[in-house]
């Protein structure tokens, strides 16, 4: 059994974390909301994060302070050329099966991708193959994580959400966009909008949303950068948690490429999630009874464990 001691601390460390993540932007999702958002289980690590954390903990950064990034925007026109080409050849697109547990929920929305590289690993065969100068230009910059090519349809959006992983932060670069204040991205209320050869940087641990109300796509180049941590010893579980866990959600691009652990199980968890999905269609009472007392008997048997 776990000593009654540490079942507090354990408790006191959940609801401290959870609360920090909840409370820490202008923009909140309602509290029920945040109990089952997968920000919530990741809330003890990534406060960590947070707290260790070497830049300003606010929604977006500037990208001079991320001076090794700028051989991407040095570069934006060999980068645009290549993703162009990729789009084209209709490369850049949604998944054709339940392989990508990051991004699926996207794929409604018409958004698409085409993966560059993903933590833990090397570029993607296929995107060596087909970008080579790109990937050329990745393998030189090394807080890179993972970075791909992603379209964003005219008149779309995507709705609020967080990334749950704070290891990390956002890097997008515009390559083909509308240019126009009416394709933008909202991180804890403050807009950008996308311009073609500009960059930003973002904390994509915020609530944030996207949308495109102009006629015309939005292409970008979008990495993950490694979070720069005050002590050495952060740092090493960060890049821990980046190469085991975070790379077991690696998405192929086709079937050259690897498919990590977490979305080889994709289509069965997601099988559940479209059943939870039709109950809650046929009876909402019966689906919100069903999820907080199963949340709640496993609370219990902690508890009691």
């Amino acid at each position: 059994m776990i000593p009654v001691p540490v079942k507090f601390l354990i408790l006191a460390v959940l609801v401290f974390s959870v609360g920090y993540v909840h409370l820490r932007g202008r923009v909140r999702h309602k509290l029920p909301r945040q109990l089952t958002d997968h920000s919530s289980f990741l809330a003890p690590l990534n406060t960590l994060l947070y707290l260790t954390s070497s830049v300003p903990n606010k929604p977006y950064l500037s990208p001079d302070d991320f001076p090794e990034m700028k051989r991407f925007q040095d570069n934006w026109e060999t980068i645009r050329e290549e993703a162009l080409a990729l789009f084209q050849a209709g490369e850049i697109k949604r998944s054709d099966t339940y392989n990508d547990a990051g991004f699926n929920s996207f794929f409604k929305s018409g958004w698409k991708r085409f993966y560059l590289k993903w933590y833990g690993g090397d570029s993607h065969p296929s995107a060596s193959k087909l970008c080579p100068k790109t990937t050329a230009l990745l393998q030189e910059v090394g807080s890179v994580k993972a970075a791909m090519f992603t379209l964003m349809p005219a008149h779309s959006k995507l709705v609020r959400h967080r990334d749950p992983y704070a290891g990390s932060l956002r890097y997008h670069l515009g390559l083909s966009t509308p240019n126009d204040p009416g394709c933008f991205i909202s991180v804890d209320g403050q807009t950008y909008a996308w311009k073609d050869g500009e960059a930003v940087v973002f904390d994509e641990t915020y609530i944030h949303h996207v949308e495109n109300t102009t006629d015309q796509d939005r292409l970008i180049f979008f990495c993950d950068m490694e979070r720069p941590l005050k002590y050495g010893w952060a740092t090493a579980l960060n890049r821990w948690f980046s190469r085991t866990v975070m790379a077991a959600a690696s998405s192929p691009n086709d079937a050259g490429d690897r498919t990590g652990g977490v979305n080889r199980a994709f289509k069965y968890l997601y099988w559940l999630r479209l059943q939870g999905k039709a109950m809650k269609r046929r009876s909402r009472n019966l689906y919100y009874t069903l999820k907080w007392g199963t949340l709640g008997s496993l609370f219990g048997m902690f508890l009691l464990s």
